[in-house]
């Protein structure tokens, strides 16, 4: 059968951001991916990002994140940009604020869209412009007891 793009599964859903959220608590893979389940999409993307042990050849031991508190808000700018640019069926963010250790996730996107090179593509830009544009901040500690402010915009 040939594909048929007019379907209404091949378009942007009607309300397609399901989740954006700022937390001070540990963050769940599973809410976020059962907040992109859509029986319109053959494709879902989820990015996680976690606490390194380094950065910048120094060892980290743990790190922060503060955020302005317009983060949330700005968050879902960035996300109704990404809807207006792909057929986004479902998508969700969330990013954790406070203190992190190593292997603690800091932040989890996600995007489910009709098919799957269309997921990879948003979930990448929605991940890329978060990290760009929504003002949090890290605030790392090295093994060395020195630290740094890396500016998330």
């Amino acid at each position: 059968m040939a594909p048929t793009f007019d379907h209404p599964g091949e378009r942007t859903a009607d309300e397609p951001i399901k989740l954006i959220g700022v937390r001070e608590t540990a963050l769940s893979l599973d809410e976020v991916f059962r907040a992109v389940g859509d029986d319109a999409a053959g494709g879902t993307a989820l990015f996680v990002g976690t606490v390194r042990n380094h950065d910048g050849g120094a060892d980290v031991d743990k790190l922060g994140y503060s955020c302005h508190p317009s983060a949330e808000a700005e968050m879902r700018q960035v996300a109704e940009k990404v809807v207006a640019a792909f057929p986004v069926r479902a998508l969700a963010a969330v990013h954790r604020v406070g203190d992190l250790g190593v292997g603690d996730l800091a932040v989890v996107v996600a995007v489910s869209c009709p098919h799957r090179g269309e997921a990879f593509e948003a979930c990448r830009k929605l991940i890329d412009d978060l990290k760009h544009e929504v003002p949090i901040w890290k605030h790392q500690t090295f093994s060395d007891g020195t630290e740094e402010w890396v500016g998330a915009c």
